[in-house]
């Protein structure tokens, strides 16, 4: 992959103050704003610390199998950290897969509504132990220096070993400074992990980064079983780590904080006084405290030494457009790898990938106003509107059978 060129000689504002209060899906973004990953292939960097479900399943007991559930929910958007390139939007029938005989696992995932932008995924353990799948819908809201994203959709993870689902949907996530100042990306809000045939919860808790930036990036939350008894309290932070430790522990410690005046370290105020600044990104505070006692649930890995140039991709990422010789032919030719103006991007040439980006979307009106002519609708290949199981959401149900490999009749949208 070639290094990202800077959006400094691009004038953001020109463009943004159009966008004010809009929905940002149906605004063309100019390709300065993306990183060279489809959102499809976005969406499969949840499954980077897939080795997390793996230990679950091995686990006899429903609590520590429910830390390991809560320690994968946070990993999956670990990879969002500085992750300030928009991805681009798949065409209607983009599919992306990715197989990982060393991790154990394959994935399908398909670009299932345009408008609004649904992309859907399922992807399984090669021996049947898990499955994990679910559905996002982007919502983009611009508000004069942020962008604030709402990954609309339900996340279930099901064992079948112990014959278990989970549910959750994954926190907000704002981008901040997109007009001005450096880009700086929190999530915040609360996820709810439902395992359904137990009745346990875990309640996680990502803080949004306050006045002094001290919440910046925390994670705090506890495991409650159906009696709502707390068993667990989790801590960390989404960028770095999640401990696991028993909720006498933490509150003796807690108090014990407070009473040392743990946090009387000056902490510079974040919120601009003057509208128009930038929002200034706190310190990231070094950084998470281990308290004695504490379990460690999972880790980040370092991101490879040139990822700032990389836009900021993780290593797993990088492999992610990967087209390797073995695949031409066998996948889908409505896989993202296929996709001329992504390749263009990744290869440096900025203008033929817009070129390509603009001749894409051209198609796809031109075909949509085709079906509109014949009254015909659009057909999903691999999923299928429906029901969760468990929650009664409206959701996207995997038909299975992609990886037959009988792609006939697939849509030609490149």
């Amino acid at each position: 992959s070639t290094p990202m060129f800077s959006r400094n000689d691009f004038s953001v504002w020109g463009f943004l103050k159009k966008c004010i209060g809009m929905e940002l899906s149906k605004i063309t973004m100019p390709i300065v704003f993306n990183e060279p990953l489809s959102f499809l292939q976005r969406i499969t960097e949840y499954m980077e610390h897939t080795y997390l479900i793996h230990k679950a399943c091995t686990l006899s007991d429903s609590i520590e199998r429910m830390q390991l559930v809560a320690a994968f929910a946070v990993s999956a958007v670990a990879s969002q950290w500085d992750r300030t390139g928009k991805p681009f939007n798949p065409l209607l029938g983009e599919t992306f897969e990715l197989t990982r005989d060393e991790e154990g696992y394959h994935m399908i995932s398909e670009q299932v509504s345009h408008h609004p932008p649904i992309s859907a995924f399922y992807s399984e353990s090669l021996n049947q132990d898990f499955s994990f799948h679910g559905s996002i819908y982007p919502k983009l809201k611009f508000w004069g220096k942020s962008v604030e994203a709402e990954p609309k959709g339900t996340m279930t993870l099901e064992l079948s070993k112990h014959r278990e689902a989970y549910t959750w949907t994954n926190p907000m996530c704002c981008v901040h400074n997109v007009i001005l100042g450096k880009l700086w990306i929190e999530q915040y809000g609360t996820v709810e992990i439902v395992n359904h045939s137990t009745g346990d919860k875990c309640v996680l808790n990502f803080k949004p980064c306050g006045m002094f930036g001290k919440e910046l990036h925390r994670v705090e939350g506890h495991i409650q079983d159906k009696s709502k008894k707390k068993h667990q309290v989790i801590y960390g932070k989404w960028t770095e780590c999640v401990y696991s430790i028993e909720p006498k522990v933490y509150e003796v410690n807690k108090k014990a904080e407070k009473k040392s005046g743990g946090d009387s370290k000056k902490h510079k105020q974040v919120k601009s006084v003057r509208g128009d600044d930038a929002d200034e990104m706190p310190d990231v505070q070094e950084t998470v405290t281990m308290i004695p006692g504490s379990t460690l649930l999972w880790r980040v890995a370092p991101r490879p030494p040139h990822s700032t140039q990389m836009y900021n991709f993780t290593n797993f990422a990088m492999t992610l457009n990967e087209l390797e010789p073995g695949m031409i032919g066998v996948i889908a030719p409505t896989d993202c790898r296929l996709r001329p103006d992504i390749r263009a991007m990744e290869n440096g040439d900025i203008d033929t990938a817009s070129q390509e980006k603009e001749r894409l979307e051209e198609k796809q009106r031109f075909a949509r106003r085709e079906r509109a002519k014949d009254e015909e609708e659009w057909s999903t290949r691999w999923f299928q509107q429906g029901n969760n199981r468990y929650t009664g959401a409206a959701d996207w149900i995997y038909k299975g059978g992609y990886f037959d490999r009988r792609y006939s009749d697939l849509p030609d949208i490149y």
